[in-house]
């Protein structure tokens, strides 16, 4: 069973998209119509926008949610879980090798 991959929209795209909702005579339904996606996404990214300021937008209390925070954070979890095995396995190992020594 594959895995569906989530699209990912710029936060031009995005802010575009909640701009034109905000217009008269728009509705965030008809927005999204045109644009292809579900109209909950441009309620979500209004609700992030009015949530954050400009400079804070990829940013929330000192986390940095770029997506060059979140590859480097994904990165260091990958990491971790490499060196938790290594760990385990590092385990075994001396506790096989305890036994030849006693």
């Amino acid at each position: 069973m594959s895995r569906k991959k989530t699209q990912v929209y710029t936060e031009e795209f995005r802010r575009e998209a909640v701009h034109r909702a905000d217009e008269p005579g728009n509705t965030a339904a008809s927005v999204a119509l045109e644009l292809g996606i579900h109209p909950g996404q441009i309620y979500s990214w209004r609700r992030q926008f009015t949530r954050l300021s400009d400079k804070q937008f990829n940013s929330v209390d000192g986390v940095d949610y770029s997506k060059a925070g979140c590859e480097a954070m994904r990165k260091l979890k990958r990491e971790m879980e490499t060196l938790k095995k290594e760990n385990e396995f590092l385990k075994k190992v001396s506790v096989y090798f305890a036994k030849f020594q006693a």
